[in-house]
């Protein structure tokens, strides 16, 4: 499912043509599968742990699909290889979230990930949400990298060891993520009076998505100190969120919460499609391999 850039993977050289215009050749030499999953080699999974691995990895999985779409089509080339890169630190995370899922029962990440219907998928329906204009999927970023980067820095310190593991790596990737989305969010926010125009269009769209991600479930009394109640995450996203806006200029939308059901398999009409995207080579040529 992931792939890890190298330094040398890719390479421009720029040269002029006849007519003394400027052209870069970009090359990509290799991109070396990453062959380590985190926590891999650890303890089975039980029951009430699979489940909860599937919470996050699908929210992962789902969010890094999203983002691969901005490949070639973001605003500019840095955009490409940041929202690119962010998207790569996703899969892998959802790579080792149902991997140890999958310990459960003897199913592997790609089964998870190609071979489970929507019904089956536990994603919130904020990363469900579509990308938008530039703008909507900063908002959804900003949002969904700030309430991952305070459950991965709780669950890091939580009794299940392989969890703790994938959390401790993954809040490392998720400070950047979530960087990225403030430092754009000040820009578009304290920009021009279109780029604020989108940006509170953004925070309008997915607004109402936000509850989903604090609500506890029976699961979560099972877990007990294996898990983050998410309930106890309210309070520190909605504050650092808060502050952000502030320093943008921009108002928290006073917005109702969607009627979500993400968590136990009822989801927003954009999953079938993003499933359909993401699936449709493994359904078609399963065991397949190049």
């Amino acid at each position: 499912m992931s792939a890890t850039r190298t330094a040398d993977d890719v390479h421009g050289d720029i040269h002029r043509d006849v007519h003394g215009d400027i052209h870069g050749d970009v090359h990509v030499d290799a991109v070396e599968l990453d062959p380590e999953l985190v926590g891999a080699g650890g303890a089975d999974a039980d029951h009430d742990v699979a489940q909860y691995a599937q919470w996050l990895g699908d929210d992962a999985l789902v969010l890094a699909q999203r983002l691969g779409a901005w490949i070639s089509r973001a605003p500019e080339l840095e955009e490409d290889i940041a929202l690119g890169n962010i998207a790569l630190d996703l899969v892998g995370q959802a790579r080792s979230l149902l991997h140890h899922a999958g310990t459960a029962d003897g199913r592997s990440e790609d089964d998870l990930a190609y071979f489970r219907d929507e019904t089956e998928f536990r994603s919130s329906w904020l990363v469900e949400q579509p990308n938008g204009d530039f703008a909507a999927t900063i908002a959804r970023q900003l949002v969904a990298s700030t309430y991952m980067h305070e459950l991965y820095a709780r669950l890091q310190h939580a009794s299940e060891p392989t969890l703790a593991a994938i959390a401790a790596k993954a809040v490392l990737e998720v400070a950047y993520h979530r960087d990225h989305a403030v430092q754009w969010t000040l820009r578009l926010g304290d920009g021009t009076d279109e780029s604020r125009r989108r940006m509170v269009a953004g925070l309008d769209a997915v607004w109402p998505y936000v509850d989903e991600l604090f609500a506890d479930t029976p699961l979560i009394d099972r877990l007990g100190d294996r898990a983050v109640r998410p309930s106890t995450l309210r309070e520190p996203v909605l504050a650092a969120l808060r502050d952000v806006l502030r320093q943008a200029g921009l108002a928290e939308p006073d917005l109702p919460p969607a009627p979500c059901g993400g968590r136990a398999g009822r989801h927003s009409e954009y999953l079938g499609y993003i499933l359909a995207e993401m699936q449709v080579l493994a359904r078609q040529h399963p065991g397949a391999s190049w």
